[in-house]
Formats: structure tokens, C-alpha cells, sequence
């Protein structure tokens, strides 16, 4: 039985070996944790939905379309608990099924237009339970906070930490995403001139607009309508990308990058979901890039989350003649 619902009814006494001591530091710690983000509620977030269906949602939520034995292994359930899940969301329109194409035993699940509006807030409502708590610590205190969250569940479940190369081996790896801060902006910056320069033999004046970019987002920063996502793995900076305003009703995608070191570990898969998510709590009804027709890997990301190719112009830029630039654009 879960420690956040179980009370031992007689004092424990000592004397206690060290992994007794230790298993109740862990679970004294489960209390606080559970007590402190309202788990123990029976609706979580103010709503009529469980931890577990809250749960559900944000992972359906969170991939373009999914099978019940998918969630089963990433929420690790009983396929006749998740199965009852499922039925009650079908009632209520939260979820469709739609036969995959490529198998028609399966059935893929995605939230319906309904589901999604039902999640936003509860989405919405968890992330401000968060920052209500951590945005009372100073930010030394709040990095010492997410790293020793970040080496738990390292040490936990390594595997859920490791990272996947292309060819599906683990990389040994993990690495997390945060926001800019002093210093990222230069990073970004070099990052692009370099790895330009030595994969595309783009010149100097790639990265000067790079630079031009970077310090607008600066300079017109809008933290409700703007973001900027850094990953690092081992202490390094390892990627970035940013989210920037257009229009009230488009975002635009800028300056996805990841260095060779950590690619195949889908920090670019995931950086450019992090833009989509954002861009959608915002409300952006319209999100757009623009990249180049050689940018290969790039292009596959962009693919998957479901962007199409709207605009391609052929131009001599970066000291390289016939580049074609190519615009982008996803509905939200």
C-alpha cells in the first residue's frame, strides 16, 4: 500500500539497521512530497479526475497518438485499470480511437478538441502548484532542488534517465532542459558559428545573424509569450531552441540546435515539443520556422511533429550559392 495513504497504528522502536533507518527516512520523505503537491486529494487539481486518469491525460496529451499497451508500459498499469480509464474518457469525448494504418489490429488513442480543452487548465493548474513552491526559493536553491530530483530518479530508474542512440543503444546518458540564463545567450551564438561553419561551410555572416536574433529576443523578451529552452547533459550545455512571438495568434520556432556530441538522444525530438506545448498554453493558433532544405535531421523533427513545408525560396547566403530556404508551419 502506498505510503501516502498508509499509516503504521504503533510506534516503530529501535534499535533499527541502517536500511530500516533508511527506508524510513524514504518513506517519511513520500509523506511530505505527497502532502506538499496535494496528491492524497481524491480530485487532483481541483478536478474529478484521479491522479491516475490526470496522468493519462497528460500522456495522451503529450504524443501525437498512442495504444493502450504503450501507456500501459510507460504508466506502468494493469491493462484492465487503464482499460476502465479509457472507457470512462470515451463517455465522456475526452478521447478518440482511430485503426493505425499500418496494423488495423491496433487502435490509436488522441485526445478529442474536448480533451484537450479539459487538460489545458489542469496542465496549466499543476505547473502554478509548482512555481508557487519552488518561486518561493532563491535560484541557487531551486537548480539544488531540480538536481537532487534529477539524481533520484537517476539512481531509481537509471533506465528512465539513459538515452537512446539511433541504433536504440543506450548512450549512458541523461540530460534535462531549463530556461536562459547570463551567458547562454553567447553560447548559442558561438555554438552556431562553429557547427555552421564546419557542417555547412556557412561563413561569419551566419553567425552575425544569429547574433542579431538572439539579441532581439533579448531585447523584447515577453516571458508569458516567449521561451527559450537550454538542455545540458553532464554539465553542458548540449542544445537550445526558441519560441518567439510573431503575432497574437503565431509563434515562430528559431535556433534549434544540438551539438554532434548529443545527437540521438532526442533533445531535438524534445526540444521542438517544449516549443509546442508552450506555444498552445499561450494560445498560439499557428506556429512557423524557417530553415534550409539541407538541414536534413532538422527537417526530420520538424516532420514528426507534424509541421508541413508552405514556402521554399532558392537564395546565396553565408558565402553558398543555391540554398533553399524553406518555411514551415503548424497548426495548433
Amino acid at each position: 500500500m502506498s505510503d501516502g495513504v498508509f499509516m503504521a497504528t504503533a510506534p516503530l522502536t529501535p534499535p533499527f539497521d541502517v536500511r530500516e533507518q533508511q527506508a524510513l527516512h524514504m518513506r517519511r520523505f513520500n509523506r511530505f512530497y505527497t502532502r506538499q503537491i496535494g496528491l492524497l486529494n481524491e480530485g487532483l487539481l481541483n478536478s474529478p479526475f484521479s491522479l491516475t486518469e490526470v496522468r493519462t491525460l497528460y500522456e495522451l496529451a503529450h504524443r501525437e497518438r498512442s495504444t493502450a499497451v504503450e501507456l500501459c508500459k510507460e504508466l506502468g498499469l494493469d491493462a484492465g485499470y487503464l482499460s476502465r480509464i479509457l472507457r470512462k474518457f470515451e463517455r465522456q469525448r475526452l478521447i478518440e480511437k482511430n485503426v493505425s494504418r499500418q496494423d488495423g489490429r491496433q487502435s490509436l488513442l488522441s485526445l478529442t478538441q474536448k480533451g484537450r480543452k479539459v487538460f489545458h487548465p489542469l496542465e496549466a493548474r499543476s505547473t502554478a502548484q509548482v512555481s508557487l513552491i519552488i518561486g518561493k526559493l532563491p535560484p541557487a536553491q531551486r537548480e539544488n532542488l531540480v538536481g537532487a530530483m534529477q539524481t533520484i530518479e537517476s539512481i531509481l530508474a537509471p533506465g528512465s534517465a539513459e538515452r537512446k542512440s539511433a541504433d536504440g543503444k543506450s548512450t549512458g546518458r541523461a540530460y534535462v532542459l531549463r530556461s536562459h540564463r547570463p551567458g547562454d545567450m553567447g553560447w548559442v551564438v558561438y555554438r552556431h558559428g562553429i557547427l555552421y561553419s564546419q557542417e555547412y561551410r556557412y561563413d561569419e555572416r551566419f553567425e552575425a545573424l544569429v547574433a542579431e536574433i538572439v539579441a532581439e529576443f533579448v531585447e523584447n523578451f515577453n516571458p508569458a509569450r516567449e521561451h527559450c529552452w537550454m538542455a545540458e547533459s553532464d554539465g553542458q550545455i548540449v542544445g537550445s531552441v526558441f519560441l518567439v512571438e510573431k503575432s497574437k495568434t503565431v509563434s515562430k520556432l528559431r535556433l534549434l540546435l544540438v551539438e554532434p556530441s548529443a545527437r540521438g538522444m532526442g533533445i531535438g525530438k524534445r526540444l521542438v515539443a517544449e516549443c509546442i506545448r508552450f506555444a498552445r498554453k499561450a494560445g498560439y493558433k499557428t506556429m512557423m520556422l524557417w530553415t534550409q532544405s539541407e538541414l536534413t535531421a532538422a527537417r526530420k523533427i520538424y516532420q514528426g511533429a507534424g509541421f508541413q513545408v508552405v514556402g521554399e525560396k532558392t537564395h546565396d547566403s553565408w558565402g553558398r550559392k543555391n540554398l533553399v530556404a524553406e518555411t514551415w508551419k503548424l497548426k495548433l
